[in-house]
């Protein structure tokens, strides 16, 4: 398990090899009271004897469940290490993260699910790799323990980010990953309401490494990864860090403009030469309004992408929040 690969510029082999001496371990939480508390002690069992310093950054984005009395326990078994921050509602994995990562005071920050799928330890490997020199370094895996619509899902979701926001081809953009202060700090400037992680790590820096990892079965429950929420993160990545819709947009409107003048053309030149159009009744009337029909409905998607940047901008103009929180947890006592 020590397969690991570099797609930077090739720039990275000429820095200096950083030291981390203060971690940080950041896990959104959602809906996981049978798995959080083991995993915040396991975290704490195995990263602490590693590192000088080392604080644990929970996010619960709106869990329904006892995760939020599970968290608390939690905390104060390990005050000295655990900071917590409840938001207000349910905002997404990412904006989770976003919240996350403006509280860690680390030398680099490992984002884990809470979930077991990515063992504890497997994170030493990540910094391991950070250490020489990348800024940020997500894993693989050989095998995934996903369900057959997640690994479909992760699979389209890495063709659209190699098309739309420049990924390099290869590399695996898992939401288990290592990033330094360098990106977390300039992550953290991103202010529009619609954050996603791996779009601001890609427009951060091109020191990107990749490292294999053991992915392990589900431990309970089932994923939270939803059609829905795949739809939300592929909107995100349109709308919020590429102008490609934008731009195929333009070009299918240039091809039906051009396709609608080549057909008039024709249409008139066929009139003339005394075709179809010459009769009481022509022909292919059927066919005529199914075409009006399917280029009115590829205006109409065209329309509804412009509307939704514009949305998404009036959003912006409007200071629509990211995340908000309902409370914190040991914040104030580390920050002393």
């Amino acid at each position: 398990m020590n397969a690991t690969t570099s797609h930077s510029d090739g720039k990275t082999a000429d820095c200096q090899r950083q030291t981390i001496r203060r971690l940080s371990v950041l896990i959104p939480v959602y809906n996981s009271q049978q798995t959080i508390g083991e995993l915040i002690d396991l975290v704490v069992k195995t990263l602490q004897p590693r590192y000088a310093e080392l604080e644990i950054v929970l996010v619960n984005d709106g869990s329904r469940d006892r995760s939020h009395e599970v968290v608390c326990e939690a905390v104060k078994r390990h005050a000295t290490i655990a900071k917590y921050i409840r938001l207000a509602k349910n905002f997404g994995e990412h904006p989770a993260v976003m919240c996350g990562l403006h509280h860690v005071t680390g030398d680099c920050v490992a984002i884990i699910d809470d979930d077991f799928q990515n063992p504890p330890e497997e994170i030493v490997g990540l910094v391991d790799k950070l250490e020489e020199g990348h800024d940020v370094v997500y894993s693989f895996y050989e095998e995934k323990h996903h369900s057959w619509f997640r690994n479909t899902g992760s699979r389209v979701n890495d063709w659209f980010a190699t098309l739309l926001i420049g990924k390099p081809k290869g590399l695996y953009l898992s939401s288990f990953k290592v990033i330094n202060r360098f990106v977390v700090d300039t992550i953290i400037q991103y202010t529009g309401p619609y954050p996603y992680i791996d779009g601001l790590v890609l427009r951060s820096t091109s020191s990107i490494g990749s490292h294999l990892c053991k992915h392990a079965d589900r431990k309970c429950g089932r994923s939270n990864y939803t059609l829905r929420r795949l739809v939300r993160l592929w909107l995100d990545m349109f709308t919020g860090f590429s102008i490609m819709p934008l731009r195929i947009a333009s070009l299918m409107g240039l091809l039906m403009s051009a396709t609608g003048f080549l057909l008039t053309i024709f249409f008139i030149f066929s009139w003339y030469m005394g075709g179809i159009f010459r009769e009481e009744i022509p022909p292919g009337w059927a066919s005529l309004i199914a075409s009006i029909t399917i280029f009115s409905g590829l205006q109409l998607c065209v329309l509804g992408m412009v509307g939704e940047y514009l949305g998404r901008v009036l959003q912006t103009i409007n200071q629509s929040p990211q995340f908000i929180v309902r409370d914190t947890y040991g914040l104030e006592q580390h920050r002393s």
